[in-house]
């Protein structure tokens, strides 16, 4: 069986990165229509006008509820929706000791809770065919010191695409685990940035370290795939193993 992507529906959340991007950009080129949404409506609007098309854009906080369910009305009021994605993440990194509750409670919102209400408040408007995906992480699989908060979020994106692919069937439900990708997020490392790519590349299988472009790639796959669910696509470059 093939599935085009072309005049699909597609809302991304958390459109404001260079992922989401990307992505936003290859699924037009597809023929799809594309929605960005985030918290941050001028990171939003700058990702939409990189693409050189007009993309729709919507204002959604993960961690309100109520931005939740107006953006689901705003988005039924234009019909069905074929596939909703969610890149968004809130980092939370240090010891155990420094943690703050509240940037612990922020990257769930992120990356779980946040997710789950869009199941929630999004699942009535997937168009038969249709899917969630939503982004877990290495750090669950490959914990370091200063990142259990990390670990403890994209494990939990695993174990709940997992439940909802059961509780939503036949709605699609699936992550993508990306591994260290060469994106603006990497910019708060400083000048150390490039010396810790070159340190991952040189230690992972694929000797290099991942491209926006790969993480798109990955995503197309699993939209468009009609016979996979509750799964985890691993796209780290083999960095679990390293």
């Amino acid at each position: 069986m093939t599935y085009s992507l072309q005049g699909k529906r597609v809302m991304i959340v958390g459109g404001g990165s260079d992922i989401a991007t990307a992505l936003a950009s290859d699924l037009l080129h597809e023929g799809a229509h594309v929605m960005l949404a985030g918290r941050d409506a001028t990171k939003v609007a700058a990702a939409a006008q990189v693409t050189g098309d007009t993309i729709e854009t919507l204002a959604v906080d993960l961690a309100d509820e109520e931005s939740l369910r107006a953006a689901a009305a705003t988005v039924a009021a234009g019909g069905e929706l074929n596939h909703l994605i969610s890149v968004a993440a809130q980092r939370a990194n240090g010891p155990v000791a420094t943690l703050e509750r509240r940037a612990v409670l922020a990257a769930f919102d992120a990356k779980v809770v946040g997710p789950l209400l869009l199941a929630k408040h999004f699942t009535p408007l997937i168009a038969v065919g249709g899917s969630l995906l939503f982004f877990s992480g290495l750090a669950a699989w490959r914990p370091s010191p200063g990142g259990v908060a990390m670990a403890a979020t994209n494990g939990g994106v695993t174990t709940m695409v997992s439940a909802l692919a059961v509780e939503l069937a036949p709605i699609r439900v699936n992550a993508i685990s990306p591994g260290v990708i060469a994106t603006s997020a990497w910019d708060a490392v400083g000048p150390g940035k490039q010396a810790f790519f070159d340190k991952v590349a040189a230690t992972n299988p694929a000797r290099r370290v991942g491209a926006p472009s790969d993480i798109s790639a990955a995503a197309r796959a699993l939209l468009t795939n009609p016979f996979i669910t509750g799964e985890t696509l691993h796209v780290d470059g083999g960095g679990r193993w390293a």
